[in-house]
């Protein structure tokens, strides 16, 4: 007679892992349950923290150290006349969880790709894909109305006494449902990249 098939181990674990436990105690489970829960939880805000700063975001990547992070640090979001600063993730990342966490995993893929792949490795290549990456982000603030930019500016905060015409005719728009943020604010954070022309445009397209 034939022995029984031994079952595989991926089968065995999860016998296991479903399997009534006969020796630890449901306060010992809880307790491994909340130190668990606890480390998933302060690891991954520990991992958002460091991996949210300007220095990772500006420096971790080649092409973003060299070409990027040089271009935002010339903008008036880096440094101006008040000393406050948006710092990449103000502007680049959702500040709501969980869109936050997907967010970042889907940038750091994108960018880890693009790195590889040298999409922006000289200056040239920056030069060329900056029309096409800025409009990426822009057409994001679009979406989401510049949720980003209104977490720092607010439309109720205003003092339109001190507004030029040309703002303030700009926020009305604002206000009315007609634009947002960034249909004005291109270049606040980093210089704003020329048009290509119509021929390099169709090029470009996919």
């Amino acid at each position: 007679m034939a022995a029984p098939h031994e079952p595989g181990i991926v089968r065995r674990f999860f016998h296991w892992l479903f399997s009534p436990s006969v020796g630890l105690s449901v306060f010992v489970l809880l307790l491994v349950g909340v130190v668990v829960g606890a480390t998933g939880v302060i690891g991954t805000q520990v991992a958002l923290h460091l991996s949210g700063t300007d220095e990772f975001c500006g420096t971790a990547c080649h092409s973003h150290e060299k070409f990027v992070y040089p271009d935002h640090k010339l903008s008036f979001h880096y440094t101006n006349r008040t000393g406050v600063r948006a710092g990449c993730t103000d502007c680049h990342v959702p500040h709501n969880y969980p869109a936050k966490i997907f967010y970042k995993a889907k940038a750091g893929i994108t960018d880890a790709f693009a790195e590889l792949n040298g999409t922006i490795s000289t200056q040239e290549k920056f030069d060329k894909e900056k029309w096409r990456l800025a409009n990426i982000v822009w057409d994001e603030m679009r979406e989401n109305n510049s949720a980003n930019c209104r977490t720092c500016h607010d439309p109720a905060a205003w003092d339109k006494t001190k507004q030029s015409e040309d703002a303030a005719k700009g926020h009305r728009k604002f206000l009315a449902g007609k634009a947002t943020c960034i249909d004005c604010h291109t270049g606040v954070a980093h210089k704003e990249p020329e048009e290509p022309k119509s021929a390099d445009k169709a090029a470009s397209a996919p």
